[in-house]
C-alpha cells in the first residue's frame, strides 16, 4: 500500500473532476408510478443543454427516454416550476419549456410525435390532473397578461378534444395541487395570496363538481393566518388527508366521515416541506387508511407506515437520509432517495419485502470510499440560540497535510432562504474535499426540518440571523481547529448569495467568497422580482416602502466600503428571479474600489445553471479564484479567470 503524499491542502490531486461530475451527472424528480406498475421519472441532462426529458421503467426494469428532442419537459409557473408532466393510462401531458403549451404524447405508438394540445398565448400550467369522465385536465394556470403588472393564477380546466382553457376557479394570488376525490365528486385545492408566502398561510378549498364541470358548494375546511398546509391528498375511501404545521410542526391529518379534523401521529418531526416547486409528495396510500409517509427529524429524512385509524406508526429501516417525491401502487413504492454515500437516486421499494431496488442513479461514478467526506451533524451556538449544519472534513487517501497546517473551509449558505442543506452525497462537495477543502453546509436560523419555530427565526431578520449562523460556524470550526482562520470563505446562490454578500459586508471572518446569482440591492429585488415572490420580503425584511431604511441597511450594495476581501460573481443573462443587474451593481462598486474582483455570466442561463459546460466553469472557476487568494497551487490544469485588480 502506498504512502499518502505530503501536500498542502488544496493542493490535493482528486480523482472527482469537473468534467466527471457533468458527464455522468443528471437531475433527477418527480417520480411516479402508475396501474400496470411502470414507473416515471424527470431526467435533467447538463449534456444537452438541460433539457428535461421523461424515463420511463417497466416491471421487468426496461428503460426508455419518452421525450423526444427537441422536447423540453419544464414549466415556469411560480417560475420554480415543477408538477410539469402526467401519466394516465395511454398518455403523457407535459408543459414543453420553449412555448410553455401542453402537448400530449401517445403511450401506445412513440414513434408518433407529441401533439400539442393548448395553443393558449401567455399561458403557463402546472401540476395538472386528469378527469377522465369530462374529457378535461384540471390544473394551475398562470396567465400573463400584458396589461397587467404580475400575472394571474386559477385552476383552470382544458378539454382534452379541443385545447380550450377556462378558468374554473379565480380569487386568489396563488394556487396548487388540485386533487379530485375518488369518486369523482369534489374537487380539493390549496390557495395563498399576499403577502404570504405558502409555508406562512395557506388554506384548503373543497367544491363540489357539478355535471356541467363548474364548482359549487365551495367552502374552506382547513387553514389559517398561521396556519401552512402544504400537501393534500384523498385516500382511496373519498377522506381528504393534509400536512399541517398548525401545532409548528408539520404533521399528518386527516378529515373524518363526520367532517372533523383529527391529527394521525403529533410529534416534533416535519412531514411536510416548504412550497418552492409543484408536484412534491411525502405521503401516499397503501390501502384505504393505511399511508406511506416520510418526514425528517434532525435533518435526517426516513420513512414510515402510518394507520390513519389506529394510528399506529412503524418506520421503515432504509439506508437513506433523503427521501422525496413519494408514489405507492399495488405495495410498490417508488421515491428519490439519496445518503452521505448513495447518489441522488430513483428507489423502487417492495413494501411486502421491504426489500428496495435503484432504477437510476444522479451519478454513476464509482467513487473509493477513501476519497468521500461523510458530514456529521453538527450544532453551535449561534446569537439567536443554537444553529445546524452538515460538516465535511477533508478527505483524500492519496494525501495528507503538512504537521500543523489547517484547511481551507468552504461555508455553504443554502438558497431559498426557507429551504434546508441536505445530507445527501454530492459529488460537487466532494469536489471540495477531495482537494483539501473542510465544508460547512449550514441550516441557519431559518431553514426548514427543525419546526416552525426556527423556520420564522428569520422574520424581519434575513440578512442578520441567517449571516450570523453561517459566521458562527465558520468561528466555531476555527476555534475547534478545524479550519485555517485566514482561509474561511463563504459561497450561495439565490439567498444564499445574498447571505453570503452580506456576510463578506458587514462582518470581517470571511477572507473569500462566491456568489451564484446573488441578491446586493434588496429594493431592487422588492421592486424588480416575478410574482411568487414579490412579497416575501415583508415578512423577511419589512413592508416596502414603509420599512425602505431596514431594506437600504441590509443591502450590501449599500456599504461596500466595509467590504474588504475578494468577491467572485456568476449570473445567469435571463435570470428574472434575480436579474444581472444585481451582479453587476457589485462589480462594478468593487471594481472602482480597487478590490479583487471576477465576474463570469452565461448566456442563456436563468435561476441556476443547467448546461454543462457552465456547471463545469462555475465549480473550476470558483475554485481557481480560492487557489489564487489563499495561495495555493491547484493539481489540475484550470482554465484561468480574469481577477480584476489582483
Amino acid at each position: 500500500m502506498n504512502q499518502p503524499q505530503i501536500k498542502s491542502f488544496g493542493e490535493w490531486k482528486s480523482p472527482i473532476t469537473s468534467d466527471l461530475i457533468v458527464s455522468n451527472s443528471i437531475g433527477l424528480s418527480s417520480v411516479k408510478i402508475d396501474k400496470n406498475n411502470n414507473i416515471y421519472w424527470l431526467e435533467s441532462r447538463p449534456q444537452e443543454q438541460g433539457r428535461n426529458v421523461i424515463v420511463k421503467s417497466n416491471p421487468q426494469g426496461e428503460k426508455i427516454d419518452l421525450t423526444p428532442t427537441p422536447f423540453n419537459v419544464r414549466t415556469r409557473v411560480h417560475e420554480y416550476g415543477g408538477g410539469a408532466f402526467l401519466i394516465t393510462e395511454n398518455k403523457v401531458y407535459f408543459s414543453n419549456f420553449q412555448d410553455q403549451q401542453i402537448y400530449s404524447q401517445d403511450l401506445t405508438n412513440l414513434e408518433a410525435l407529441p401533439q400539442q394540445l393548448t395553443k393558449a398565448e401567455n399561458w403557463l400550467f402546472a401540476d395538472a390532473i386528469l378527469e377522465e369522465k369530462r374529457a378535461r385536465l384540471i390544473a394551475v394556470g398562470e396567465y400573463h397578461n400584458p396589461n397587467l403588472k404580475e400575472p394571474e393564477n386559477c385552476l383552470v380546466s382544458i378539454d382534452l378534444l379541443t385545447g380550450n382553457v377556462e378558468k374554473i376557479v379565480t380569487g386568489n394570488d396563488f394556487f396548487s395541487s388540485p386533487r379530485i376525490s375518488p369518486d369523482g365528486n369534489y374537487l380539493a385545492w390549496i390557495s395563498w395570496n399576499h403577502p404570504n408566502m405558502p409555508w406562512d398561510s395557506t388554506f384548503v378549498s373543497v367544491g363540489k363538481i357539478e355535471s356541467n364541470g363548474l364548482l359549487t358548494e365551495i367552502k374552506v375546511i382547513a387553514g389559517g393566518e398561521k396556519e401552512s398546509i402544504c400537501e393534500i391528498k384523498w385516500s382511496p375511501d373519498n377522506e381528504l388527508y393534509f400536512a399541517s404545521d398548525k401545532t409548528g410542526w408539520w404533521n399528518l391529518y386527516h378529515v373524518n366521515e363526520r367532517a372533523m379534523i383529527e391529527p394521525l401521529h403529533p410529534t416534533k418531526m416535519e412531514f411536510g416541506y416548504p412550497h418552492w416547486v409543484f408536484g412534491e409528495s411525502m405521503f401516499d396510500f397503501i390501502c384505504d387508511s393505511d399511508l406511506l409517509c416520510s418526514y425528517t427529524e434532525n435533518g435526517t429524512w426516513k420513512l414510515a407506515r402510518l394507520n390513519g385509524k389506529t394510528k399506529h406508526f412503524q418506520e421503515i429501516n432504509l439506508p437513506f437520509s433523503s427521501i422525496s417525491y413519494l408514489q405507492v401502487n399495488d405495495n410498490i413504492a417508488v421515491f428519490i432517495g439519496g445518503s452521505a454515500t448513495q447518489p441522488i437516486s430513483v428507489v423502487k421499494l417492495d413494501l411486502n419485502s421491504e426489500k428496495f431496488e435503484i432504477l437510476c442513479q444522479s451519478t454513476n461514478l464509482k467513487i473509493d470510499p477513501k476519497y468521500l467526506s461523510i458530514p456529521e451533524a453538527i450544532s453551535f451556538p449561534s446569537s439567536h440560540g443554537v444553529a445546524y449544519a452538515w460538516y465535511y472534513p477533508p478527505k483524500n487517501q492519496d494525501f495528507i497535510a503538512p504537521n500543523g497546517e489547517l484547511p481551507p473551509l468552504l461555508v455553504k449558505s443554502h438558497g431559498g432562504p426557507t429551504a434546508s442543506a441536505s445530507s445527501s452525497f454530492n459529488l460537487r462537495i466532494q469536489y471540495w474535499t477531495s482537494r483539501g477543502f473542510a465544508f460547512l453546509d449550514v441550516n441557519y436560523g431559518g431553514s426548514t426540518g427543525y419546526g416552525r419555530t426556527y423556520r420564522e427565526k428569520l422574520d424581519y431578520n434575513w440578512g442578520i440571523v441567517d449571516v450570523e449562523d453561517c459566521v458562527n460556524g465558520a468561528e466555531y470550526l476555527a476555534q475547534q481547529g478545524k479550519a485555517d482562520r485566514e482561509k474561511l470563505a463563504i459561497a450561495g446562490g439565490s439567498a444564499g448569495g445574498y447571505t453570503t454578500l452580506a456576510a463578506l459586508t458587514f462582518h470581517h471572518t470571511f477572507k473569500a467568497g462566491a456568489s451564484y446569482y446573488g441578491v446586493s440591492d434588496l429594493e431592487v429585488l422588492a421592486t424588480d422580482t416575478h410574482k411568487f415572490e414579490a412579497r416575501y420580503l415583508d415578512r423577511l425584511i419589512g413592508k416596502y416602502p414603509e420599512e425602505k431604511e431596514v431594506y437600504y441597511k441590509r443591502s450590501p450594495i449599500n456599504f461596500t466600503e466595509r467590504l474588504s476581501c475578494p468577491v467572485i460573481f456568476f449570473q445567469g443573462l435571463e435570470d428574472k428571479v434575480v436579474p444581472p443587474n444585481q451582479a453587476e451593481m457589485m462589480v462594478n462598486v468593487l471594481k472602482d474600489k480597487g478590490l479583487p474582483v471576477a465576474y463570469i455570466t452565461f448566456a442563456g442561463e436563468q435561476h441556476g445553471f443547467r448546461q454543462a459546460q457552465n456547471i463545469k466553469r462555475s465549480l473550476d472557476s470558483e475554485f481557481y479564484f480560492y487557489a489564487r487568494i489563499f495561495g495555493f497551487e491547484p493539481a489540475d490544469e484550470i482554465e484561468p479567470v480574469e481577477i480584476i485588480n489582483f
